[in-house]
């Protein structure tokens, strides 16, 4: 298996070492990942400007590794329209973070796991709570035993996994509501500074990412790329 493994930490970060060395047992791993952190970037790219990519010896010569000065979906772009590289599996992580609920529209993780997907890979986005990354680390594994086991990626092009700080259930979610939002401070000079605002309300819904990573579950959701509304068909109907 070849696998592309990414992020949006920055190619420095400590989940992405995690992730290659797991990955490093499942198959022949290369790495294209940010320069800098590029958290938030959601599926953005750059289309104005050159930008730097360079190969690194960061992961020990039998990982080729790249630094792109630019976004996580860049990376992949890069990795597979720009180099003619082939992979069977994209991963992105292991995230600072949860990647969870509404809030992954945002996510640079996710944004390459959608570029991967329009570019015909299938992808895992990898997220771990901010405070350690050992639960991830400990139960990766099993988790992409199970995905294989069951499957999952010939009924999902992307799987956004993401593991609380404590606890080794697995389940199989749909994504929830956003957990963060932001308020605003005005200060001198034209200048604004975004204060992130928590919103998730304590529920116990088990079927959503949200409610069960926070509440200790490890959890898989099945994304896609098609952004077209289930309403399609009805509003056909109307309209025909």
């Amino acid at each position: 298996m070849k696998i592309l493994i990414v992020n949006d930490d920055g190619i420095d970060a400590e989940g992405i070492k995690h992730l290659v060395e797991f990955a490093k047992t499942k198959g022949e791993v290369c790495v294209f990942a940010p320069k800098v952190q590029q958290s938030g970037k959601s599926h953005s790219i750059e289309i104005h400007n050159a930008y730097e990519v360079k190969k690194v010896d960061i992961f020990g010569k039998d990982v080729e590794a790249y630094s792109v000065d630019s976004t996580p979906a860049d990376c992949v772009r890069i990795a597979v329209l720009g180099l003619k590289k082939q992979f069977d599996l994209v991963i992105s992580g292991i995230n600072c973070g949860h990647n969870l609920g509404g809030d992954i529209h945002y996510s640079g993780t996710v944004g390459a796991c959608l570029e991967a997907a329009k570019c015909g890979i299938k992808a895992m986005a990898v997220s771990a709570c901010f405070r350690s990354f050992d639960n991830a680390v400990k139960n990766l594994d099993r988790v992409f035993e199970l995905i294989q086991k069951q499957n999952m990626f010939a009924h999902a092009e992307i799987l956004n996994v993401n593991f609380p700080e404590k606890g080794d259930k697995i389940l199989i979610t749909r994504m929830g509501p956003a957990i963060y939002t932001d308020d605003f401070e005005f200060l001198p000079d034209n200048m604004v500074a975004p204060k992130l605002v928590c919103l998730y309300d304590g529920t116990k819904d088990l079927t959503l990412d949200t409610d069960a990573t926070m509440t200790g579950h490890i959890t898989i959701t099945p994304l896609c790329s098609d952004l077209t509304s289930s309403s399609y068909e009805l509003l056909t109907k109307k309209v025909g």
